[in-house]
């Protein structure tokens, strides 16, 4: 395999968007659909369920970086057409993964009850909460391997097999939660923590696929031959660069579910549901973003200034038309949506409230996205790291702190999200004009 100089043209962008679309819903939909079948049973089921995947989500969110510092380093190399000089560092990002995710899985699932006390879960939330992630923290080991293996697939510009991989495991998750959780024949009812082990079901199939596809169809073996690379410190900085943002982001997350769950039960089950859709929609713009960083990593390798100035752009385009897209079919569907995940008339009157919030926001978190995606696939992890640590440290902290002092209540929380989201976005717009404008611009003055 190896890269071709031809322009990208919006098809190639499109080519590759649709599956990473597709691939990067894969954990936001296994946890919705948790969610709209766990909403069934009440509303400290669904509480205690939207707390403890978001916080499922937020550590892989935090650990995955690795799979976006994989891209970009495959993707360059890819570029210049030297992929075997990094055959070796696949597996080696692979395993660090696995241990890292099995790390994490010990260290929350051990200390999980205080962790959910901290986030002002309590009586039978807590107990659920706690309940569901004993099961769910098992997959974190397979789920960061998998991004790991995946984030090689993107790198040298295939997205299918993600694509596939995610559809499966989707399938999978859909199909056996209501069997485990309502139960079916001979299989028992297992209730809330059903939805739990079907999600791992899942993740475990993701895994082996990821690993049979790795070691049949790409040049990567699952073992390296050194465990030392030249590469690897490159690969560990932008990953620390991207951990410390991800700390940032989960920080917002974080102070978001805990004053949530400090308003009360329904209070929380409505930001809950609000919060699944939410990054739902983050994961599905995402997509486009994800195809972005695939092409803006090889064009970097290339040193192709002009296309890549030119294909972030269309990036950045086309995910506010997504982004508006989302934010319409959510308008035609706000009388309906809550009552997908719950009849608690309490729980849906206080969504309903805010659920505007969650819409406006899309085209707005569009831009954020896809200049991340550009970021990540430049490896320009510092960038990321300061927008982000910038973004929460002036904009989010004070503006919930503030806003809920004044009795706000949800609406400090989605207050918050709406003005982090257009910081973020606004400091990545000129810094990326700023500085590749004119890169673009020397390249265009000496042709």
């Amino acid at each position: 395999m190896s890269a071709t100089s031809s322009p990208i043209t919006r098809k190639d962008l499109d080519r590759l968007a649709v599956p990473a679309i597709i691939a990067g819903i894969a954990e936001p939909v296994i946890s919705l659909v948790d969610t709209a079948f766990v909403g069934s049973l009440g509303t400290a089921d669904l509480a205690a369920v939207g707390i403890a995947s978001s916080f499922f989500l937020l550590v892989v969110w935090t650990l995955a970086q690795t799979r976006s510092a994989v891209l970009a380093v495959v993707a360059r190399f890819y570029g210049r057409d030297r992929l075997d000089d990094v055959k070796d560092l696949v597996p080696i990002a692979i395993w660090m993964n696995f241990l890292l995710g099995f790390v994490f899985f010990a260290i929350t699932n051990y200390f999980a009850e205080g962790i959910f006390r901290m986030y002002n879960a309590e009586g039978e939330v807590l107990s659920k909460a706690v309940e569901y992630y004993h099961v769910r923290s098992f997959g974190h080991p397979m789920v960061l391997a998998t991004f790991a293996m995946t984030g090689a697939f993107r790198g040298i510009q295939n997205l299918s097999w993600s694509m596939w991989i995610s559809i499966v495991g989707a399938l999978v998750n859909g199909a056996l939660n209501p069997v485990l959780i309502f139960g079916f024949g001979p299989i028992a009812a297992m209730g809330m923590v059903g939805s739990a082990w079907a999600s791992l079901f899942a993740q475990v199939v993701m895994f082996v696929m990821a690993i049979w596809i790795m070691r049949n169809r790409t040049p990567f073996s699952f073992f390296p031959k050194k465990w030392k690379h030249p590469q690897l410190w490159n690969l560990w900085r932008l990953s620390g660069n991207l951990f410390a943002r991800t700390i940032a982001l989960n920080t917002c997350y974080y102070l978001g579910n805990r004053y949530a769950t400090g308003y009360g039960e329904a209070y929380i089950g409505a930001h809950s549901i609000a919060m699944q859709i939410w990054l739902f929609s983050a994961f599905f713009i995402d997509g486009y973003a994800a195809a972005g960083s695939v092409l803006i990593g090889r064009l970097n390798g290339e040193r192709n200034w002009t296309d890549l100035y030119r294909v972030a752009w269309q990036v950045v385009r086309m995910s506010v038309i997504i982004g508006g897209a989302l934010s319409l079919l959510y308008l035609i569907g706000y009388p309906f949506i809550g009552g997908v995940f719950t009849n608690d008339k309490a729980v849906l009157t206080l969504f309903q409230a805010v659920f505007w919030m969650v819409i406006i926001t899309q085209p707005i978190n569009a831009v954020a996205f896809a200049f991340d995606g550009v970021y990540k696939g430049l490896g320009a992890g510092k960038i990321l790291r300061n927008v982000l640590l910038i973004s929460t440290a002036v904009c989010f902290i004070p503006v919930i702190m503030g806003t809920n002092h004044l009795g706000w209540k949800l609406f400090s929380v989605w207050t918050a999200f709406l003005l982090w989201m257009i910081a973020r976005g606004g400091l990545l717009a000129v810094h990326f004009e700023k500085r590749y404008g004119k890169r673009k611009n020397a390249v265009a003055r000496t042709v």
